[in-house]
């Protein structure tokens, strides 16, 4: 049986030079492959793969959906033509210097005799008379007020004889107001500062001032509106133009029939 041949024994330095040739290869397989990539998803060469994989997974921030907007409510709009301010049978007729009667002479048809302490009986259209009832009952019941009546209803045959040609204190005939049958004037029960402008501080006539809108009243010759009404102040006058037009003068702060109407100030007659 024939020896094998000895296999030829590699060198140290000879196996040391493939290794190396070995790895330098492999890093330029790595660095083309790595290049290809990059190329390929459009980053950079040599971007981070970790960066290019955050940037992708970023979720932009969802707009903000819009809430519904509500329904636009209504503001009830005050009827400036609900009543005739001309007609002398209507609960809103303007009485001034610039505005008498018509007819001059007007006489209401519905007058009835007023169920309250008083000086003389006093007579007003029904509706007006049932609003004062009321208020005079509440002025007793909340307050513990007495109110009387000092005057009301004047014909004008009547405003003849009172008129006495001072015509910032009377209306002449044909002018007043208390022609309509929708005021009186009114004062404590006791007659203290009866038909005076200190009645304007007694208890009676503030809780009057305060509280007369709340039954369709107002008080016709405020304090600081003589250039517009053409009369001396007078707390004791109410006029009666229903719950609604009182209501709305007061929430507005407006004190008189001319400003809320937009008339003309009548401080005095036209001659």
């Amino acid at each position: 049986m024939s020896e094998s041949s000895p296999r030829p024994v590699v060198s140290e330095a000879v196996h040391r030079r493939r290794m190396i040739v070995a790895l330098a290869l492999t890093a330029a397989l790595i660095g083309i492959a790595a290049f290809v990539v990059g190329a390929a998803s459009g980053a950079p060469a040599g971007a981070s793969p970790s960066g290019a994989k955050g940037a992708a997974s970023e979720t932009p921030t969802p707009r903000p959906t819009p809430e519904t907007a509500p329904p636009a409510q209504s503001v009830p709009v005050f009827d400036m033509t609900a009543h005739s301010i001309d007609d002398p049978d209507s609960i809103w007729v303007v009485v001034d210097k610039l505005r008498p009667l018509d007819p001059q002479d007007y006489e209401p048809a519905d007058l009835v005799e007023v169920p309250v302490a008083h000086t003389w009986e006093p007579l007003m259209r029904q509706e007006a008379s049932d609003a004062i009832v009321e208020m005079f009952d509440a002025a007793s019941s909340e307050a513990g007020l007495a109110l009387a009546s000092n005057s009301a209803y004047r014909s004008y045959s009547t405003q003849e004889e009172i008129y006495d040609g001072d015509d910032t204190l009377t209306a002449r005939p044909g002018y007043s107001e208390h022609q309509t049958g929708l005021v009186m004037d009114i004062g404590a029960e006791s007659g203290d500062c009866s038909l005076d402008a200190c009645f304007g501080d007694t208890d009676e006539g503030i809780w009057l001032r305060d509280n007369a809108y709340r039954f369709g009243f107002i008080l016709r010759y405020p304090a600081d509106k003589m250039e517009v009404t053409g009369y001396e102040y007078e707390p004791w006058h109410f006029r009666y133009v229903g719950v609604d037009l009182s209501t709305e003068m007061h929430e507005r702060g407006i004190t008189t029939l001319e400003e809320f109407f937009g008339l003309p100030a009548a401080p005095e007659y036209e001659e």
